[in-house]
């Protein structure tokens, strides 16, 4: 019998022997395991296309409900046994309410039953099928940076994401690179030696000495590296991480959930459960997971690239096994569409485009946020049909200079289903782009250009490709140290957004109102401005036309962080007269130090 805890009391389900796992609370990962047929990742009766487990969570005070897809999980510990076989089926569920909840499994059996979106697809499997059960969900417990103490980030047809429970906004940064983040030596599967790019198996062993002694493992140890590597991006301050989940065809050929090379209807359940302590890890370290699912050369791996058998079951298994985490986006593709001559496999066009997106907003649960990365241009999404919510930038150019513009210009973009969350994710030109430490300490362009070139022009955040062409690259990197520079710098970006106290979310890019510098603007005219100059001048004007008032000049120093500063001219007195003037423009004044360098200023009305 389920029992479940309430308040120190027992709160028994009389329904069903389903176990239920996980801490009863608010935001946090509850888990349902059942006994059901006994079978294996290799069963002629394929347990993965021919079983369906779904299971209707349903907060009885309101109303509120989860379809959410299961799956078959072995012998339930195959992340410690590395079994192919057993009668566990699991589902996972992150409640958004506190109370009572209720539950009702359906489990199929059929052929295809698994991608059929009818409810009484097949014959009833059976087991856990029409059972339910009663559980009571109180407060989380949690603290920042853990996102349960913030709640599912979501997308809310602004271009910016915000946190369901805290209702903050979330500014991103962290590293795109290495791609193949989940090529790593301690997972189990075929990918070791199978002939394919083996010698890019990572190790992670630069982070070793990051792991600490409460971190999880696996299988008596292992997995420590790659913890470890969550674990110093959280120290220096980074909240996000990125990983291709599929690139059998890629540049690296070594990550896929798969039980090989070969097979695209089975699923490396043991494989798969490791990822899940890595993903869960980072979740509670406060790092945002960016699932790239496709790599650009595997655009028509799956069904030629539509959204068939092959495809529908690979995002319904990334859904049951993944979708619970609260920080995420699914990325439909990289680099997508055809833009190169002589595609490795067949490239997408916008009804295959289309598809995808719609998939998930069918059948994922939770609405996490949907991108696409630009091979070719996004103009075929724009429309009623379209379900992305979001665009995946990458640009082409060593100083990063396009990088603000092509914000500026997605985000003014008529997209019909509101407007778009806008993310620079590959910023730079292939071959550079962010470069180590020891090859470019500074990282002027990356910084000036890149990453406030794009919070300014209205990104929610970048993440850092390694150039192919340096040390430590897009798949050859193992450590990041290699960029422990720049990451300050990142991280200090997301400090000032902390710090400003100010509804960003609601600015909008505004360079027409810097005069006499070299720099950006992102504003909500009249309330604030915050500035980024490239070096500070003499001349620099904000133009307040429309507006009046008192406002308040702060400066903050991108390259080596800090509390706001006062500067030369700490209040400006705007006063608009309609009809006798072109401008309202007023002296920003002189920085705290450094004239010569890069500061950002926020002009806030007092």
């Amino acid at each position: 019998m389920l029992g479940c805890t309430w308040g120190g009391a027992v709160y028994a389900d009389v329904y069903s022997s389903a176990e239920l796992s996980g801490e009863q609370r608010k935001w946090h990962k509850l888990t349902l395991t059942f006994d059901g047929p006994e079978t294996s990742e290799a069963d002629k009766n394929n347990p993965f296309l021919n079983y369906r487990l779904n299971v209707e969570f349903i907060h009885t005070e309101s109303g509120d409900s989860f379809l959410v897809p299961g799956y078959f999980a072995a012998d339930g510990n195959a992340e410690n046994t590395s079994a192919t076989a057993g009668n566990k089926w699991r589902v996972h569920f992150t409640p958004n309410q506190t109370g009572q909840w209720q539950w009702h499994a359906s489990f199929r059996k059929n052929r295809w039953v698994a991608i059929s979106d009818k409810p009484d697809s097949g014959v009833s499997a059976g087991f856990m099928d029409n059972k339910k059960g009663i559980f009571k969900i109180s407060e989380t417990n949690k603290s920042l940076p853990d996102f349960r103490a913030a709640g599912r980030l979501e997308y809310i047809k602004q271009p910016y994401l915000r946190f369901a429970e805290t209702k903050k906004y979330f500014i991103k940064a962290g590293p795109d690179a290495p791609e193949n983040f989940l090529a790593y030596a301690d997972f189990d599967g075929t990918f070791h030696n199978d002939g394919h790019k083996d010698h890019l198996v990572k190790t992670w062993e630069a982070h070793l000495k990051d792991w600490n002694k409460q971190d999880p493992t696996w299988q008596q140890g292992k997995g420590k590296a790659i913890i470890g590597a969550l674990n110093y991006l959280h120290h220096k301050g980074l909240n996000a991480v990125s990983f291709l989940t599929l690139n059998i065809i890629g540049d690296d050929q070594n990550v896929f959930p798969y039980v090989d090379y070969d097979t695209y209807d089975r699923f490396d359940v043991s494989k798969l459960a490791q990822w899940e302590i890595v993903f869960e890890h980072a979740q509670k370290l406060g790092l945002f997971l960016h699932f790239k699912t496709q790599e650009m050369e595997n655009q028509g791996l799956l069904d030629g690239g539509g959204t068939g058998v092959q495809r529908k079951l690979y995002y319904r298994e990334l859904i049951a096994r993944f979708g619970h985490h609260l920080a995420l986006n699914w990325n439909l593709g990289e680099e997508n569409g055809e833009w190169i001559n002589n595609h490795p496999s067949m490239p997408q066009g916008t009804n295959e485009r289309i598809a995808m997106a719609r998939y998930f907003k069918e059948h994922d649960p939770y609405n996490h946020h949907v991108v696409i990365h630009n091979g070719i241009d996004y103009k075929d999404l724009t429309g009623a049909d379209s379900h992305y919510t979001g665009a995946s930038v990458q640009t082409h150019h060593r100083d990063f200079h396009t990088v603000h513009d092509e914000v500026v210009r997605l985000r003014d973009w008529p997209v019909v289903n509101g407007p778009w969350a806008i993310a620079v994710d590959e910023p730079g030109d292939a071959q550079h782009a962010l470069m180590p430490d020891n090859m470019n300490p500074e990282h002027n362009d990356a910084r000036m250009n890149g990453l406030w070139g794009a919070l300014t022009a209205g990104a929610w955040g970048t993440e850092w490709y390694f150039g192919y062409a340096n040390p430590h690259s897009d798949l050859t990197a193992q450590d990041y140290r290699s960029r422990d520079k720049f990451w300050d710098m990142a991280r200090y970006s997301i400090e000032f957004f902390d710090l400003i106290d100010v509804p960003y979310h609601k600015a909008k890019n505004a360079d027409e109102r810097l005069y006499g510098a070299d720099g950006y603007v992102l504003a909500q005219l009249g309330e604030f401005y915050i500035i980024y100059l490239k070096s500070v001048t003499d001349t620099a004007k904000i133009d307040f036309k429309h507006f009046s008032g008192e406002f308040q000049v702060k400066w903050f120093d991108p390259r080596n962080g800090g509390d706001l500063q006062d500067g030369s001219v700490e209040k400006i007195t705007a006063f608009w007269k309609h009809k006798v003037t072109k401008r309202n423009a007023h002296l920003i004044g002189q920085a705290p130090s450094s004239q010569d360098k890069d500061w950002v200023v926020l002009i806030k009305k007092i």
